[in-house]
Parts: structure tokens; C-alpha cells; sequence
């Protein structure tokens, strides 16, 4: 199916200096930020069946993170945009989502809130570190927190017992492991960026 994606893209009348831009990964990334405006339904309906509904699509859009990273790699197409694209991407739909549960009772403020500011502090600390040609590698404890914030996620928008389980209770829990990896990988950045910096 990607196979055959790929050779629609590469049909299309597409000049090529802007390959590097209209591109199968960065198309999906796209997508993915398009979701963002259909999440905020479950604002006006927050009932069991659309919560279940939004949390499915906000599941199969965060999983794209995933198709998209691969696609790049396999066919040779990693370019600037789909780096900025990318995290971008993830970034939004994650606090997205998060910041939209707050009205409607299912996520703590002041949690979103750290998530935020932390997700702003990094990236200010990997700006001012590569502007002084400083590169901070990503961390594997920045990955794990952004899983565990998709599965908090996903569980707070089902909300109600699911296949036995209380969505809501599980996602607090997932969401407090999510919190903790947040700060101490917030700390790791700044740590690496103080350590690079005095060298």
C-alpha cells in the first residue's frame, strides 16, 4: 500500500525543488495536524460514544507519528521540513488534546500545564543550543514520555469503564508516570545543554 502511495506521489506534477516539501511523510504529518480541529467535538459531546469515537481517531493519528518516521527513512525522503514537521506535529496533537480534557473535567490543569511549559523550555534550550552549533541528542526518556502521554491521553478521552476497566483511573495513573518522565527529561535537556555549553 505505501509502495503504491509512493508512486501517486511520484506521478504528481510536482516541480523538483518542491519535493522537499510536498512529500508522502510531510503529507502525513499534515493529515495529522488536520485532526486537531475534529478533537474539540468531544467539547460539545462528551458523551461514552463520541468520547470512544475521539479517542480512537486521536489514536490512529498519534500511531501515524510512527508511519510517517518510516516512510521517510525507507525511501530516502528525510528533509528539513519533515524534521520540523514531525515533532511539530506530535506536539500539537498531544497538548492539544490535553488542554481540550481540562474544560470538560478529565485532566488536571496544573499537569497540562507543566507538560506545556516543559515542552517550550526544551525547545528553547535545543534553539539557543544549535544557534552556538551545540546539538542535543533526543532523548529515550523523552520518547517513553511522549508514549505514556498518548496512552493517558487516549484512556482520559474514553473516560467512562471500557472492556472492563475505568479509563478515567487508568489514565491518571499513566498520566502521573507521563508527568514524572516529563520533568526528569526536562531536566536531562538541560542538563546535557549545561554540560555542552561550559565545554
Amino acid at each position: 500500500m505505501i509502495d503504491h502511495l509512493m508512486r501517486l506521489f511520484d506521478r504528481l506534477p510536482i516541480p523538483p525543488e518542491k519535493r522537499a516539501i510536498y512529500n508522502l511523510p510531510n503529507t502525513i504529518s499534515l493529515l495529522r495536524i488536520g485532526v486537531i480541529p475534529v478533537l474539540f467535538l468531544l467539547l460539545f459531546s462528551p458523551g461514552p460514544l463520541m468520547s470512544l469515537v475521539i479517542a480512537v481517531l486521536f489514536i490512529i493519528s498519534a500511531l501515524t507519528d510512527l508511519l510517517d518516521g518510516y516512510v521517510a527513512r525507507r525511501y530516502g525522503i528525510v528533509t528539513t521540513m519533515g524534521k520540523f514537521l514531525d515533532p511539530i506535529a506530535d506536539k500539537l496533537i498531544v497538548n492539544t488534546a490535553m488542554i481540550m480534557l481540562i474544560p470538560i473535567d478529565r485532566i488536571p490543569a496544573w499537569i497540562v500545564a507543566i507538560i506545556v511549559i516543559r515542552d517550550f523550555a526544551v525547545d528553547g534550550i535545543r534553539t539557543i543550543a544549535s544557534s552556538e552549533g551545540i546539538i542535543i541528542q533526543a532523548s529515550p526518556m523523552g520518547k517513553r514520555k511522549t508514549l505514556c502521554q498518548i496512552f493517558a491521553v487516549s484512556a482520559l478521552m474514553i473516560h467512562y469503564p471500557f472492556i472492563g476497566a475505568d479509563a478515567h483511573s487508568v489514565g491518571m495513573v499513566i498520566l502521573y508516570i507521563a508527568l514524572v518522565l516529563t520533568v526528569l527529561s526536562g531536566a536531562d535537556y538541560l542538563l546535557k545543554f549545561y554540560r555542552a555549553s561550559i565545554r
